[in-house]
């Protein structure tokens, strides 16, 4: 195996071992959202929860009819998008997610719901994913690529099992572009044990060059700060509740609050972004 090859095994090893920590999955499961974990639009609210929906909505609401449709759903979580895709608006969903804690709370909650004949769950990660070409009318992720070592990678395997026509909508986390200077950054790179962030011009020019077209890119950078702050204000409020060690919510405060101000400060972007796979 190549040096870099031995970098992405490491780099998807460590997020499955942080995920599948029983720390992250009480702070996921408790404080991030419940079913999800993605940043939300807070706009008319300031529940975490109702946040999170909202821009699983506004994801939807850029797809179209989806009816029949097989979406692969990307570092998929818990499932909770999966279950709105499937049983409000008629898709067939398989989540495709490293974590394994992750991955049993989802298949508990999809067979909960009814909706274990429309959602299929997969243990494994995806920049190698185990599926065939040209399988899946949708590509859907939500702030999970930056996990990825390579990129790239994930957005070549996109490509892959992606029907002609297909649509990918996303949103990840992201460095702003053209920052001459990321040293402010590095302190995030390494909380997620990564070299950099992608950018929106990184996913322009990657995804065009793998024969995609831009449709549309909404800028939302203000939401990344609005949800950390959030998401940090709910974990100090509810520590003793959730029973959260108090090295792990010092650990995860001063990590939350780094996100709030490179957003705050332009450093950081985020944005939902929706392209289309030409042919």
């Amino acid at each position: 195996m190549s040096d870099g090859a031995s970098e992405t095994r490491d780099g998807v090893t460590i997020a499955r071992d942080y995920y599948d920590s029983d720390e992250a999955e009480a702070f996921y499961s408790q404080v991030w959202g419940g079913e999800d974990i993605h940043i939300g639009l807070y706009d008319e609210t300031r529940d975490i929860r109702t946040a999170s929906r909202r821009t699983v909505d506004a994801m939807i609401a850029k797809l179209g009819n989806l009816e029949g449709k097989r979406v692969i759903d990307l570092g998929a979580g818990y499932g909770g998008a999966a279950r709105v895709l499937a049983k409000e608006h008629g898709a067939h969903v398989t989540c495709l997610n490293l974590s394994l804690k992750e991955n049993a709370r989802n298949r508990e909650l999809t067979e909960a719901a009814g909706l274990s004949d429309r959602i299929i769950v997969i243990d494994g990660s995806f920049d190698d994913m185990p599926l065939d070409d040209a399988q899946f009318d949708v590509a859907w992720s939500q702030d999970a690529i930056l996990h990825a070592p390579d990129r790239l990678a994930v957005l070549r395997e996109v490509e892959r099992v992606l029907k002609p026509g297909g649509q990918f909508v996303f949103h990840d986390p992201m460095q702003a572009d053209g920052l001459a200077d990321t040293s402010a950054l590095q302190p995030i790179y390494d909380r997620i044990h990564l070299a950099d962030l992608a950018s929106i011009g990184f996913y322009r020019e990657a995804l065009t060059g793998l024969g995609f077209e831009e449709v549309e890119t909404q800028e939302l950078t203000n939401q990344l700060g609005n949800h950390y702050a959030r998401v940090r204000e709910v974990m100090l409020e509810k520590q003793d509740e959730f029973g959260l060690p108090d090295a792990f919510v010092e650990r995860m405060g001063n990590g939350l609050e780094l996100w709030v101000n490179g957003a705050a400060t332009r450093q950081l972007s985020w944005a939902i972004m929706h392209y289309r796979k030409k042919g």
